[in-house]
């Protein structure tokens, strides 16, 4: 079933680089801008990455806290934000559940018969734990609009 904006946002449980478990509720009060990207390391998911992490000031300023979430292990999560400083939680929805909860499962990567990942979507979501701004890509290499989220956060 798909979310739409106004729905409750799923609540997760998820290891972060440090095999810390995070949750969703951790985060409330704030605004969250959650990314779900494709893959770990590979080249239109590090420059998301990048622009948010060189974002993170203005978005903080805002009231907004990122978090990423892949379908990575959190070895692969760690060496991917190590390289790259990331200043925010990636976390790793190794077993989709998460992805499958917000109703983004890609399918088949690249032709290659079981390989899910997450379709790249950036979800905001409110203080009260409701979405409020969804963008879903069915286009893995597209990236997301940085100064419309930007402005809806305004």
């Amino acid at each position: 079933m798909a979310l739409n904006v106004g729905d409750i946002a799923p609540n997760f449980e998820l290891p972060d680089t440090e095999l810390k478990l995070r949750t969703l509720d951790e985060f409330k009060g704030k605004k969250i801008v959650l990314s779900f990207i494709v893959a770990a390391s590979s080249p239109v998911c590090e420059v998301e990455l990048c622009t948010f992490r060189d974002s993170w000031q203005e978005i903080s300023d805002m009231g907004a806290q990122i978090i990423s979430i892949s379908n990575d292990g959190p070895f692969a999560n760690k060496a991917f934000s190590e390289k790259n400083n990331f200043n925010f939680p990636l976390l790793g929805d190794y077993t989709s559940k998460t992805i499958k909860d917000y109703d983004i499962l890609l399918k088949d990567l690249l032709h290659i018969k079981d390989y899910n990942a997450a379709k790249r979507s950036v979800f905001v979501i409110m203080e009260d734990g409701k979405i409020g701004y969804k963008w879903v890509s069915e286009d893995p290499l597209k990236e997301p609009n940085y100064q419309e989220i930007k402005n809806f956060l305004k």
